[in-house]
């Protein structure tokens, strides 16, 4: 696809295990495929395990390496926040503040992002700010995490379907809403592979997508990065490669 946007653009891939150039549970990873059929050269920073928590300290380690001289910025996190157990919390806090309304001094409550480093939306925020501040010429895109399936990893490390919630009774749906909700407050896209991938590994027919049937139906396969590019190609299209 070399007419198209995409081509040559420098593109930043910041996630967890799905991202990580370990390639976890696959021979071949999504922005592999992306370079195959868009022509773009990535810089991978993902880290197995890594949560929003991380997402300011590899966007750093991006800036450090390459200042601004890239294009794209995409994010695919937040599957291990609903697996840690991190509550969801609040986007705002409000105070009163006088302000000038109409041309009459008056009192107000003022919200502003609540920037809690212990709850998932004040991770998103942090981390949006972060990325909003250093890099306002990049475009910057929200990848929703896609559906889990069953993994044992052995010992303790046994994580059920999605059909359940996690310990503190929160479904991953409701991490994938507050991602959405994310892009209209930050005011960046989001592409929703929870819901537009197709992969979905809770049905017998989806586990040749996923590294084992039986042990792993967390990390997709090449097979499933692959579907996961090919759905991205699209989204991508409609977006912006760059704003420099």
């Amino acid at each position: 696809m070399r007419t198209t946007q995409w081509y040559g653009k420098k593109v930043a891939f910041l996630g967890d295990s799905i991202t990580d150039k370990c390639h976890v549970g696959t021979t071949k990873n999504y922005w592999q495929f992306l370079r195959d059929y868009l022509g773009v050269e990535h810089l991978v920073y993902g880290v197995n395990g890594w949560s929003w928590a991380g997402l300011v300290k590899q966007a750093e380690a991006l800036k450090q390496e390459h200042g601004t001289e890239f294009d794209a910025i995409l994010v695919f996190m937040g599957t291990n926040d609903y697996n840690s157990n991190v509550p969801l919390g609040e986007w705002f806090a409000t105070h009163e503040e006088e302000v000038n309304s109409h041309g009459t001094m008056m009192k107000k409550l003022r919200r502003e992002f609540r920037m809690d480093p212990d709850t998932f939306r004040g991770r998103i925020n942090i981390g949006l700010k972060y990325l909003k501040e250093n890099f306002p010429l990049q475009q910057i895109i929200l990848l929703t995490p896609v559906h889990r399936g069953y993994a044992n990893f052995g010992g303790a490390n046994v994580q059920p379907e999605e059909t359940f919630p996690n310990d503190i009774g929160v479904y991953v749906d409701d991490y994938v809403s507050a991602l959405r909700e994310a892009g209209s407050l930050w005011s960046v896209p989001v592409i929703d592979l929870f819901a537009v991938s197709g992969l979905f590994p809770v049905n017998d027919a989806y586990a040749q997508f996923f590294h084992d049937a039986d042990t792993d139906r967390l990390h997709p396969n090449a097979a499933g990065h692959d579907r996961i590019a090919k759905t991205l190609v699209y989204q991508l299209l409609a977006l912006p490669a760059t704003f420099r």
